[in-house]
């Protein structure tokens, strides 16, 4: 996304808790056409970190116009052999992570009238499946913080103030490598360059909600007017249920 927002021309502010990997989107995104590319270091599930790093770039860089909210973690285990400290890492990366941000650069938001915020959420956060246990719970979490604040921002007719809700079936980025799909043409591992393009058009389309691929949009509308025994029947069918059951995710090299 980064350098899709690059070739746009936009002034990039760029946090990674990884220094080195950071860096290096940076300077991609430069030799992308980015105006200026700025990186910072931040573990954005420590609150006073998240608060630090975002005075910094008040200073150095100005008021945030488009907030992208995009880490996360997933340990790929069953809740009952999940580690507690895990567990509570997820939910502090991918849920409280958008609190502290949101706390940090929304004011500013307000009170110009003028800005986007955008959650990286998941399908995950709209869908219950099986050993996500803390992930789902993290990502339902993200999904409505997203919408309540959306909900605020309407009430303060505070119209400027846009919201894009993402929420992408499995990407393959390695996040979660091992997954597997019995049906690709319908359910397929989203391409990262596929994923990337799409969301940063729903973004400049001012898209409050992307759910993708089709077929998921089509089975949230209907999901609350199904018995559940359906609905577990069709993630038997699907292999949805067992999706998880090769999973890897991150793999360390060498």
């Amino acid at each position: 996304m980064a350098l899709k927002f690059a070739r746009l021309g936009a002034v990039l502010v760029l946090w990674d808790i990884d220094p080195e990997g950071n860096k290096e989107t940076g300077r991609l995104a430069k030799e992308a056409g980015a105006v200026r590319v700025h990186t910072y270091t931040c573990d954005c599930s420590k609150r006073e970190e998240v608060y630090k790093v975002a005075d910094q770039v008040k200073k150095e860089v100005g008021d945030v116009n488009i907030l992208i909210n995009n880490a996360g973690i997933v340990s790929g285990k069953k809740f009952i052999e999940s580690l507690d400290s895990r567990m509570q890492k997820t939910m502090e990366v991918n849920a409280m992570a958008h609190f502290w941000t949101y706390k940090a650069f929304l004011p500013a938001m307000v009170a110009s009238n003028c800005g986007h915020l955008v959650s990286i959420a998941s399908a995950a956060g709209l869908f219950g499946t099986n050993e996500l246990a803390d992930y789902c719970a993290s990502k339902f979490a993200a999904v409505g913080f997203a919408e309540t604040i959306d909900v605020e921002m309407h009430a303060l007719k505070k119209t400027g103030i846009k919201t894009t809700i993402v929420c992408p079936y499995f990407i393959n980025t390695g996040m979660f490598d091992g997954v597997t799909t019995r049906f690709p043409r319908l359910l397929p591992i989203l391409d990262p360059e596929y994923a990337a393009e799409t969301i940063v058009n729903a973004i400049l389309r001012e898209q409050v909600y992307l759910i993708i691929p089709a077929l998921v949009c089509i089975l949230f509308a209907v999901k609350n007017l199904l018995p559940t025994k359906v609905i577990h029947l069709w993630e038997d069918y699907t292999g949805v249920s067992h999706s998880m059951d090769h999973f890897r995710g991150w793999v360390k090299k060498d």
